[in-house]
């Protein structure tokens, strides 16, 4: 546990200054600014009082107990004030100091000797190049921070790799009025992590969102096993930088190169039910509405209005997301009828017009929240001069208070007009998630629906196939590991597929133009010829590919080609497969992803995988749910059920195909890269035709 972290009761500060502008002198007035209720205890060896508080020459002249220490000098005293932090007991350090890790070899020195020292006394270390906590529990009011937001009390708790960008959201949650629960930014993370951290406010009774925002994980298989957890709790909203960046890694694969930067990032959200977004802005006005609302059983939302066109800007950005806006039943129109306006419109969205009061609104609230066809519910609210505003508000207070359905209003109004502030006052005091635009309004609802679909998500356990033999896939691979190649030979590819019983074509692997005749009369003919070398990635680009091979003259006359123009390469091998014209090219590939394992790709296959890039991804293990959404997400889904009188392609096959090749993988974990390209999928069957396997060799 953080307790020692979060709720610390007493703090000590070694490097605190008299300095008005320094870290040593922020951190204590912002404790004292916040209403910090327990003991801070400044360390300075030459000052009597720092900011009115006795100072203290070393860490064992303090007489109480101390549970968290802020360490704010020069790098290379920090590890003996490690050591000094032992001694007296502390059991969490925030150090703010920067000149570690990030500044080269001298300082990756240092933090391992503080490291070191803080192992031996069971001290956990925040940090260090840090900001720090915040804790804004009426009770402990704990600002160990050198920042200049103060937070009101709220539910949403935020962590931060960078501590910019988390003062950033920290300000954007304050200009909106929206309290926080638990803030952290902990720079360096040598030894306190952020899944550390977001399991903490996984177990917060008073945390009812969370807030992320990562450059990336140094651990992402901990992340991934740790948020999966919280999420089914509690939503956890995330932003990741360096989503443009392409190119991250080289890779001679298709699967490699079709794997950008950021996509493992995004597949762990998608795979533990994270909620991503690309905005700071977008993801704290989501963030207000899961601090107060339910969580929405479906997706059909109930629209009220008393103004036209923000409700059609609203329902764009809804359909949008998924959400549906259905017709009311016959039911709940006859309710409207009895208490709107002649005016109204009565369908949904639900126009109670401009003159609408506190009676009409409610009415059509009560409505909303007894359809079973409704699961939320959406408001636009323009505080019309000729209304009572104050009693509409109350209204849309009570119906959110009973948390029945989720609720969000787009509340239109002018801040300047006293009588306007009170009944914005009226909506905040009750919790009521307010957007001053439509589409912020229905973007925050469209993320509670989001959530509410992960919630119901069940992806089911990966499918463990009892017909294969990883020993003998391993020992190929070993015995290439052993000759020093990365890049295995056709002969020990297709082995290995026949060991995890993915279907191949009739094929053998031969080295002659003779060998290559004998091979394609026992196959049958028509056959292809494909080049097997070592150093051609792309046999198509170089010309080391025939198909539909009729007979053994053209056979013999396209090995001999092939031999005199691309023998330089290095030695040639054959491969000779049977030829299965008109079924659909489709990939299948996988690529090692650091500390996490490998990513799974489906797509569009053969020569043009990269030239149209239709593909998708997964985290392995693939369940069959998540294998049947690989075949559903490429953008030319409907290809594979066949069109303008095609035959679609057999589903089934290729789920089993991709369940398969995950299998493999979690066998293999030494596998680099793999494709399967193309996969010749018919009505019937689905059979393999290239393979491709790239391993990491042992240094």
């Amino acid at each position: 546990m953080l307790d020692a972290l979060f709720k610390p009761k007493a703090v000590a500060l070694v490097g605190a200054s008299t300095k008005e502008l320094s870290i040593g002198n922020v951190i204590i007035r912002n404790l004292q600014k916040y209403g910090y209720k327990g003991e801070i205890y400044p360390v300075n060896a030459k000052a009597a009082e720092v900011c009115g508080l006795k100072a203290y020459p070393t860490l064992a002249d303090i007489p109480g107990e101390v549970d968290l220490a802020h360490i704010i000098i020069p790098s290379q005293f920090v590890p003996d004030a490690i050591e000094e932090c032992g001694k007296k007991g502390i059991k969490a350090v925030i150090i703010n100091s920067a000149g570690f890790s990030e500044m080269g070899e001298e300082g990756a020195r240092l933090q391992e000797e503080f490291l070191a020292n803080a192992r031996k006394y069971g001290i956990r270390l925040f940090g260090p190049n840090c900001q720090g906590i915040i804790n804004s529990d009426p009770e402990l009011n704990a600002y160990c921070n050198f920042t200049f937001t103060f937070p009101k009390p709220g539910s949403i708790s935020v962590v931060a790799l960078s501590g910019g960008v988390g003062a950033l959201i920290m300000q954007v949650l304050d200009d909106l009025d929206i309290g926080q629960r638990l803030y952290a930014s902990n720079g360096n993370a040598c030894d306190v992590s952020i899944p550390e951290i977001i399991e903490y406010y996984g177990e917060d009774e008073g945390t009812k969102a969370i807030i992320l925002y990562t450059e990336g994980f140094d651990k992402p298989r901990e992340f991934l096993e740790v948020a999966r957890k919280v999420t089914a709790k509690k939503p956890v909203l995330a932003m990741k930088a360096g989503r443009t960046e392409e190119g991250a890694k080289a890779a001679s694969s298709h699967t490699g190169s079709l794997a950008g930067v950021d996509i493992a990032t995004e597949l762990i959200f998608e795979k533990i039910g994270v909620l991503p977004f690309h905005d700071e802005g977008e993801i704290v006005r989501a963030a207000m509405a899961f601090s107060s609302q339910p969580i929405p059983k479906g997706n059909r939302a109930g629209i009220i209005t008393n103004t036209g066109g923000p409700a059609v800007i609203a329902t764009d950005v809804l359909v949008g997301f998924g959400i549906e806006v259905p017709k009311l039943c016959e039911a709940s129109i006859a309710r409207l009828q009895e208490t709107q306006f002649p005016q109204a419109a009565l369908e949904n969205p639900i126009d109670v017009v401009a003159t609408a009061g506190g009676p009409q609104f409610r009415a059509a609230l009560d409505v909303l929240i007894d359809d079973e066809q409704i699961d939320c519910i959406y408001i636009n609210f323009v505080t019309a001069p000729f209304t009572d505003t104050d009693a509409v508000a109350r209204e849309i207070v009570a119906v959110s208070q009973q948390r029945r359905k989720p609720l969000v209003c787009n509340f239109m109004t002018n801040l300047k007009l006293e009588r306007y502030q009170k009944t914005t006052a009226i909506l905040k005091a009750g919790e009521v998630p307010c957007y001053a635009n439509p589409g912020d309004a229905a973007r925050a609802l469209g993320a509670l629906v989001q959530y509410g679909r992960i919630q119901q998500r069940d992806i089911g356990a990966p499918q463990i196939f009892s017909n294969t033999d990883p020993a003998a896939a391993k020992a190929i691979i070993e015995q290439a590991g052993q000759a020093g190649r990365e890049v295995l030979s056709a002969f020990e590819v297709y082995r290995i597929f026949e060991a995890y019983g993915i279907p191949v074509a009739p094929w053998q692997v031969v080295e002659t133009a003779k060998a290559a005749v004998a091979a394609a009369e026992q196959i049958g003919y028509p056959v292809v010829v494909k080049v097997d070398c070592a150093e051609i990635d792309h046999k198509s680009d170089m010309g080391g590919v025939a198909i539909n091979l009729k007979d053994a003259a053209a056979v013999r006359a396209t090995v001999e080609e092939m031999q005199n123009r691309l023998g330089n390469y290095g030695k040639l091998g054959y491969l000779l497969q049977k030829f299965l014209p008109g079924g659909r090219e489709l990939i299948i590939g996988a690529s090692a992803e650091r500390e996490l394992g490998h990513l799974v790709m489906f797509g569009l296959g053969g020569i043009y995988v990269e030239v149209l890039k239709d593909v998708v991804f997964k985290v392995a293990p693939v369940t069959r749910v998540e294998a049947e959404e690989m075949l559903a997400g490429i953008k030319t889904a409907a290809l594979l059920d066949g069109v303008r009188g095609e035959a679609g392609i057999d589903k089934q096959a290729v789920i089993e195909l991709i369940q398969r090749v995950s299998q493999l993988l979690g066998d293999l974990p030494m596998i680099e890269e793999m494709d399967l390209n193309p996969i010749m999928a018919f009505a019937d069957k689905a059979f393999a035709v290239d393979g491709r396997i790239r391993i990491q060799l042992e240094n």
